[in-house]
Parts: structure tokens; sequence; C-alpha cells
């Protein structure tokens, strides 16, 4: 269900711009990703009140081959799906991607946990299964916060990490025109980074110079970040 969301949501901040949009649709990732982070909380609180009651009324577990042949599966499909998420992380940098592949995560260690926790309770220590569950719990938690964090800073327009904000600084000042720099803006926008800055140029240029300038160090900016949308405003030095 919340991958669903997710494919609904990644379709819906590809669209383009329209008279109502003008910025596009991308904070509909972070919207959809607080959505996942709930309800991946709201499985955890789930999976706490069950392994209470079962903490409270042990009960034998059953066909327990078969949950060794399920959570096996699931593992292998899990490991399958993360490694093509990774991919896709590193060539769109999706907030929503990122935050479905923690919840697989997260999903993968479940899975590990619950496969320790059938292997044990079989041995003999049953009370270790409810146990698991709590702790897994804790650590879905934990993932839903760091999901539901993520996407908060997205939607107040928290400035892009300081390594990012760096390199577009050492990318303008390497155009050997450009005097400085300053009023750097930056926020991410879904997969979309919005960078905006003012280049100091010396004042004697044309207006086609001091634009051609521009438009090489937007190429430079564009080159290291391929998703971007760049603003840049020209001043006198």
């Amino acid at each position: 269900a919340a991958s669903l969301i997710n494919l609904v949501a990644v379709r819906v901040s590809l669209q383009p711009p329209d008279e109502e949009h003008r910025f596009g649709h991308g904070k509909v990732e972070p919207l959809a990703a607080l959505a996942q982070a709930a309800f991946i909380a709201g499985s955890a609180a789930f999976l706490v009140l069950n392994a209470v009651d079962r903490l409270l009324h042990p009960r034998p577990m059953e066909d327990v081959l078969v949950a060794y042949l399920v959570m096996g599966f699931a593992v292998v499909a899990t490991v399958v799906l993360l490694l093509i998420q990774r991919h896709v992380i590193r060539l769109t940098r999706s907030t929503i991607v990122r935050a479905d592949s923690l919840h697989y995560t997260t999903d993968l260690l479940t899975n590990l946990g619950t496969i320790a926790a059938l292997a044990l309770a079989h041995l003999g220590w049953p009370a270790l299964d409810p146990l698991f569950g709590i702790l897994v719990a804790i650590y879905i938690c934990f993932g839903a916060w760091h999901i539901g964090r993520d996407a908060f800073h997205q939607l107040i327009d928290r400035e892009l990490p300081d390594e990012v904000r760096e390199r577009v600084k050492q990318l303008a000042r390497a155009e050997p025109l450009v005097r400085g720099l300053h009023d750097l803006r930056t926020r991410q926008s879904g997969a979309t980074e919005i960078i905006q800055l003012h280049l100091e140029l010396d004042s004697g240029l044309s207006l086609g110079e001091a634009h051609a300038i521009t438009d090489r160090v937007e190429h430079a900016i564009r080159q290291a970040y391929p998703l971007a949308d760049v603003i840049i405003h020209q001043d006198p030095a």
C-alpha cells in the first residue's frame, strides 16, 4: 500500500509545470513520504500490540517450515528490490524512492530478525518471538522518524547540505571572470534541486558578455547536478 502511494506520487511529481503550479509538482514527493512515515509507524504500533498480547497469552507456533520458506523468499526479493532502488536513487535523487528504500531496508532487517526468532523459538525459547517483534517495532519507528524528518525539511524548504552549497560556490568561482557571489539560496523539490545565486561581475562588461559568463557557470552547475533548476542574477562587482 505504501509503495502504491509512492508510485502515484512519483507520477504526479514528474508532471511538468502548469498554470496553477508554475514551479512543478515536486512537493508531492515529501507529502507522500510523510504519509508513508505514518503508515510505517502505524504498522509498528500494531506489531507492539500483537507482541504484548503474545507475551501475555503465549501460543505454540505452527507450520514453522512454511514460515521459513516465506521469510527466505521475502529476504531474497527485498535484497533484489533494494539493489534496484539504490541504482534509481543515484540516477534521480528522488526523495520518495529514498524513503521507500529505507522502508524496505527496515523490512529486510525485520525479515532477518524474524528468521532468527523462529529459529530460537523452534529451539525452545518461544518467548523470544514476541520480544524480537517489539525490538523490530522500535527499529521501524526510527525508520519512520527518519523518513518523516527528511520529508518535513523538504516541505519547509530547508537548505541543501553544506557540501552541495560549497560545491556550487566552487563551480561558480572557477569561472575566471567571476569576481564573487552572494545570496546563494537552495532547496529541494522532489528530485529537483533549486539553486539561486547572485554573480558579481565586472561593471564594464556588456550585457551579452555578462550573459555568456552566467551561461558557463550555469552549465557547470548543471553538469554537477543534472536535475537542478538554476537561476542566476548578475550584479556589478
